[in-house]
Order: C-alpha cells, then structure tokens, then sequence
C-alpha cells in the first residue's frame, strides 16, 4: 500500500484500450495502477519502489505461458494476490492458472463493481477467495426446471411461478442478490418457452460503458456518428423471435431506457442513424436491486418498470434456504468432475457441515467458486474442511454475517437487536454452533467435546437449527 493509504494494483496487459478500462475502473474506487506490458516487466517491476508497495495484481495476457508468469510472481511475492482476467473460456486454463498460484479467475467483460469486488476481497482475504465471477459459470448446458436444485419453499415458489411464466410472451423482471441464480433461471424459462429453438441473447448492463449500450442495444449504421466505421446489428435484432435477457437493468442510463421502453410498447427498434424496424422479442430483466427503490430515487423510470415488472421473480439469498447446501454442493461437485483436468471427489460430513455454517454473501456463485478453488487444489479423494480455510477463518472472525460490533459477544456472536432487545435464545445458539464449527475447522468431533455436548446431539442441533441436513 502505498504511504498515503491507496491500495496499488499492477497491470499486467498488452492492451492499452483495456488498461485504460481497468485503470479508470480502479480509480474510481482509490486504487492507483501502474502497468507492465509483458511478463518480464512485471517480474522486474516487484523489485522497484511501486513494486514494493502492490495489493494485487491483475493479469490479462492472451496467448502468453501465464501459468509460468503466475509460479514467478507468487515464488518472489507468496503473500500478494493474483487475480487473472481473459475472455478464453477453457476450464483447462483455470485450471493450469489456480494451479501455478492464481487466487481467482475472472472472465471478460467484467461489471464494474464485480472487478472492484474481486480486488477488494482478494486484499481482505490476503490469498483471494472472495465474491468473484468464476468461469465455473460456464460448466455446464442449460438446466431444466426439474434440474435447479433446491427445496426451500420460498425458492420452490419463485420456480413455480417462472415455470408458468415461460410459456406465456410476457416480460419477466427477475430480484435477487448478486450470485443466487438469476441467469440459470432466465435459462430455463427460455428452454421452456416457445422461443426455446430461437436465440437467448445476454446483455450486462453493468458491464458496458454507458456510451456504448444504445449502440449495442439497438445498433447503428456505418458513419451515423464519429467512430462508427462499419453497421453493427444490435443485440434486440439479433434476438428476434428469441429473447433479450438485460442482466443488471437497473445500471441502463436513463436515455437508453427511454429508447427500450419504445420498443416494449411499439415492437419497433431504431438503430442509431437507421430506420425502424419491427421486431419480435421476449424480454427478460433482471437486477441485484430493488427496481422499486431504484424508481422512488429517480434513478429508474417508471413506466418502463411496470412494462418489465408484468411477471415478477424474487430469488431468496442461499442463506435463507441454508438447508439446500449440501444437494447443491453435491450437484455442483459433479459437474466440475466433469471438467477437463478435474476428477470426482467425495466431501466429508466436517467440510459439509462448515458450508452449511457460513452465510454466503456472495450466494450460489461464491458456494460455486469455492468448491472449484478447493477441487483444483485438493490432493486427496475427498474435500475436508481443510480444503475451506478461507470460509472457516471468517465464521471465526463473524464478519459474514454483515453486522457491525455492536452488541457481539467476543468472537462475533451478536446478542442485541438493533431496538436494544436480546436476540432469541435459540438464534444465539446457533451463532454460537456457527462460531464453534469455524473455530475448531470443522472437526465436529472437537466442537461437541468444547461445546460440552454428544456429537449426536451436535448433529441433531444442527438439523433443528437449520444449520445443516446433511449429517
């Protein structure tokens, strides 16, 4: 860090457009960059004054041996964070990068606030671990309703109702946090729809510049303004007879609202510089906001809110249907041993009772990413809890739980409601389980002998507490 508290990232990229991108990103949030432009720079900048004072580095080298450059920098800098950033979606890659020493992998483009996310949590957790896009996202083909795994009955009826959405034409505006699902589920309402031999096309609002996405959106012609060398078709053409998924609507500017609430209500789209043309489009929306909130600030409008909102979809967070952890970290062990280079591993009743304990702010996709980081660097038949040292150190800590110190006992546990009233006696308990699991790593052995309890016992706790089904 340098002396006056910035937190520094290297860059190591060849692409000044995209160094540009990522240092402006950066910026934004108080972090200072300085850029190497091949792997031998990079090594020699460790040793400079800028180099003495990094927080992480990010590298994005297509077509370069990175996994080489990964085993020199983490060999000189054990301690530092390497994030890696490519549109290359070869789960061999990943593979070969956590391998040499990566901390996380992130694949382009990438939404602004998830950058800042993975360079924020990368720091935090000293070896990465945190709430990043993995490219595990692209495991797997689409799943079916039927195929979704999850029981909880608030989960169970938002599948319900966009399975009987599916077949209908209606827009569909899909709430969740970051990491619950949101693009699975946009998945099967597709397969299930009529359109389902037509495209699924995918916009991330929050990934594209806001000068860019009226362009992306609805295209232009060649010369309709400067820079516009050639026609580009828009991502709502290229949709027709499909479905349009807009990921993240809440970050659309205002004037490319104006322009996409037309085309719900005429059918009609107009590139930049063209002429209308008719279009025949499903849309789908989806946002890790609340569109509503997003509206009373003015931030949203509101007509075209209630032209999306027609079918409305919440996803619950993982940790309020915590009893699913362990079918969906069976399902998605699965499918990673279906990955090149990756094998099947068992997981033990510890290691399930460990993610069964911790909250998860970064949903499904951080339980995901978590499971791949543990497979590609496991050694054994089976995932421990040993494997999880990052999710046991911060149940230690308590910081997932997102409250302030205020009113915890040592170690995190909080015994106040925020109106001054003590918390139930049986929601302290199973902080406190939480907290012992975390403590101990899993070894629910020791957690029952220092809680002064059976280990039965422990295991009936934790079914009745909602901790954990798996035991």
């Amino acid at each position: 860090m340098a002396p006056n508290g910035t937190r520094m990232v290297m860059l190591v990229d060849n692409d000044p457009a995209q160094v540009r991108v990522v240092s402006a990103q950066a910026a934004r949030a108080g972090w200072r960059s300085v850029v190497a432009g091949d792997p031998e720079i990079a090594i020699a900048m460790l040793g400079t004054r800028d180099g003495m004072m990094l927080d992480a580095i990010l590298i994005d080298l297509p077509g370069e041996d990175v996994g080489a450059l990964i085993a020199e920098l983490r060999a000189r800098r054990p301690a530092l964070p390497i994030l890696m950033m490519t549109a290359n979606e070869s789960v061999d890659i990943v593979v070969s990068a956590m391998r040499a020493g990566a901390s996380d992998f992130l694949v382009k483009p990438i939404e602004h606030s998830r950058l800042l996310a993975a360079l924020e949590a990368a720091v935090e957790s000293g070896s990465g671990g945190g709430e990043l896009r993995p490219l595990t996202e692209k495991m797997s083909a689409t799943l079916g309703f039927d195929e979704i795994v999850g029981s909880a009955p608030k989960f169970r009826s938002a599948l319900a109702i966009a399975a009987k959405a599916a077949r209908a034409r209606v827009s569909l505006l899909i709430e969740g946090e970051s990491g619950v699902g949101k693009a699975v589920v946009v998945e099967a309402i597709h397969a299930a729809s009529p359109r389902a031999k037509r495209p699924l096309i995918t916009i991330n609002c929050g990934a594209m510049p806001s000068n860019l996405i009226e362009s992306e959106l609805f295209g232009h012609e060649k010369g309709s303004f400067a820079g516009a060398f050639e026609r580009k078709v828009g991502k709502i053409l290229d949709a027709d007879g499909g479905t349009l998924f807009l990921d993240e609507i809440g970050e659309m500017p205002l004037e490319a609202q104006v322009k996409l609430l037309r085309v719900l209500q005429s059918g009609e789209v107009l590139p930049i510089g063209g002429r209308l043309r008719e279009v025949d489009v499903r849309v789908i929306a989806a946002s890790n906001r609340t569109l509503v909130d997003e509206v009373a600030a003015g931030r949203f409008r509101e007509d075209l809110y209630y032209r999306l909102a027609v079918v409305q979809v919440a996803i619950p967070p993982l940790r309020e249907r915590s009893g699913d952890i362990p079918a969906l970290a069976r399902h998605i062990m699965a499918r990673i041993a279906r990955q090149p280079g990756l094998r099947g591993l068992g997981i033990t009743e510890e290691a399930m009772a460990l993610l069964s304990g911790y909250v998860w702010p970064g949903n499904v996709r951080q339980l995901q990413n978590a499971l791949f980081r543990a497979a590609v660097l496991c050694d054994g038949d089976a995932l421990t809890a040993a494997d999880f040292p990052h999710i046991a150190s911060q149940l230690v800590t308590g910081r997932p739980r997102g409250r302030d110190n205020e009113g915890q006992a040592a170690g995190g546990v909080t015994l106040f409601q925020s109106d001054g009233n003590l918390r139930p006696l049986e929601a302290i308990e199973a902080d406190v389980i939480r907290l012992a699991i975390g403590h101990y790593r899993g070894r629910m052995t020791e957690v029952a002998r220092r809680l002064g309890i059976g280990r039965s016992t422990l295991y009936r706790k934790l079914a009745e507490l909602g901790i954990s089904d798996a035991a």
